[in-house]
Parts: C-alpha cells; sequence; structure tokens
C-alpha cells in the first residue's frame, strides 16, 4: 500500500514537472516571441534606411562639392569686389591730391598750346581737319607733361535760339573731349568742358565766312610743369651752395 503510494507521489511530481514546462513555454511564446518579432522587424528597417543613406552618399557629395564650389566662387568675387573698392578708393585719393594741387598752385598753371577746331553748319561731328588739330596739339605735347589739364569751350553762330545753341555748343565740346579720351587716352579728370552758345563771337558774323569762324571749339592746353620745374631749382640751389 505505501509503495503504491509512493508512485502516485511520483507521477503527481511528473505531471506537475510537465505542466511547468508547458506554462513555461507558453510564456516564453506570449511574451518573448512578440518581441523577437519586432526586434526583427526595427533590424530590417534599420538595414533599409542604411540602404537609403549608401544610395544617397553620391548626392550628398556632389551637393558638399558645388557648395564648396559656390562658396570659393563667392569667395572671389568678394576679393574682386573688394579689389575693385581699393582701386576705386584709390583713383578718388589721385583725383583729390590732383585737384588739390591744381587749386593751390593755380597761378603755376600757363598756357602751353592752343587749337581752335570749325564744325560744320548745325554739326557736332568732328572733321578730319579738326581731328588732325588735336592730333596734334595731343600727340606732340600731353604725353611728354606730368601736371597739366585742358580746357574745352564750345561756341555756335548767331543762327538759331539762344537754348538750341548753348545745346549745340555743348555737344561740340563733348565731341572734342571724346575724341581726346578716347583716341589720345587723355584722362577724362584732366579735361574740363563748357558749352557758351553764340556768347563770345570772334566778329560782328555780318559775313557767312564770319558766322562759320565762330562755329567753333577752342581747346587750351594748361601746365604746370614749368613752374614746378623752377620751383624744384630754387629749392635745390641752396644745397648745392651749401656743398
Amino acid at each position: 500500500m505505501m509503495r503504491r503510494s509512493a508512485e502516485v507521489m511520483m507521477l503527481a511530481s511528473v505531471m506537475a514537472l510537465g505542466l511547468t514546462g508547458c506554462a513555461t513555454k507558453k510564456y516564453v511564446a506570449e511574451r518573448v516571441d512578440p518581441v523577437n518579432d519586432r526586434l526583427g522587424k526595427v533590424d530590417q528597417s534599420q538595414q533599409g534606411t542604411q540602404k537609403q543613406l549608401d544610395a544617397a552618399e553620391p548626392r550628398i557629395n556632389a551637393a558638399d562639392e558645388k557648395a564648396t564650389s559656390a562658396d570659393a566662387r563667392a569667395s572671389d568675387a568678394i576679393g574682386r569686389a573688394d579689389a575693385a573698392s581699393k582701386k576705386a578708393d584709390q583713383v578718388r585719393a589721385d583725383l583729390r591730391t590732383e585737384l588739390n594741387d591744381r587749386i593751390a598752385n593755380l597761378d603755376d598753371y600757363k598756357s602751353v598750346g592752343e587749337a581752335t577746331v570749325l564744325f560744320k553748319f548745325n554739326s557736332a561731328q568732328l572733321t578730319d581737319d579738326a581731328k588732325a588739330q588735336l592730333e596734334q596739339l595731343a600727340g606732340t605735347q600731353v604725353g611728354s607733361m606730368k601736371t597739366y589739364f585742358v580746357a574745352i569751350e564750345g561756341f555756335t553762330d548767331k543762327v538759331g535760339p539762344a537754348d538750341y545753341n548753348l545745346e549745340l555748343s555743348r555737344r561740340r565740346a563733348q565731341a572734342v573731349q571724346t575724341y581726346l579720351v578716347a583716341q589720345k587716352n587723355v584722362p577724362v579728370f584732366r579735361i574740363q568742358i563748357v558749352g557758351l552758345g553764340k556768347d563770345k563771337p570772334l566778329n560782328e558774323q555780318k559775313t557767312r565766312d564770319d558766322r562759320s569762324k565762330n562755329r567753333r571749339v577752342e581747346v587750351t592746353l594748361f601746365s604746370a610743369d614749368a613752374g614746378r620745374q623752377a620751383a624744384s631749382v630754387q629749392t635745390q640751389t641752396p644745397a648745392r651752395q651749401q656743398q
């Protein structure tokens, strides 16, 4: 009897262990497997993201190269703009110096050359003879000067309204200025122009020939080189005497 009871107890223990094993497997199935499934999906998603990043990397590199190139071009443009600004500042400084010197030493400027350019009736076009005179004035004298300026005065005859003649005289003066700047390389800041219309006539304009002589532009070349050379000699003379 006691032996049978022991067998029953052993059988019960085995059954209990079996039930416990079944419960553990069920717990694993219910708790762990879903987690594993989610981890697997996350891993797949991560792999897909990595593939997308790998595929996008060439485009990112290309965009970075373009950005670097654009930045280099921008830096170069800024550099050129800065250089142009400095050059403009230098030109303005030179102009101010030139103007100050001209005003301070105005008495030193003397007329060293003149030319009278004639125009056809109601015209502001330079003739071949006019160009030849400007060529002689600028070509033989201006090139050797350091401190000079050119005064250009435009005139008309007495025919026509005063306001029209004033504008025509200005256009004639500008035609001479343009030729000197474009063809003879005279700096524009060294030229002063004015249109005086039919003021200051050369004669009473009673004849056609008289009127033709008033359709003119008077060009006068002023230079201070002679005055500066004299001042330089006066400054150096005492020093030479002391030697």
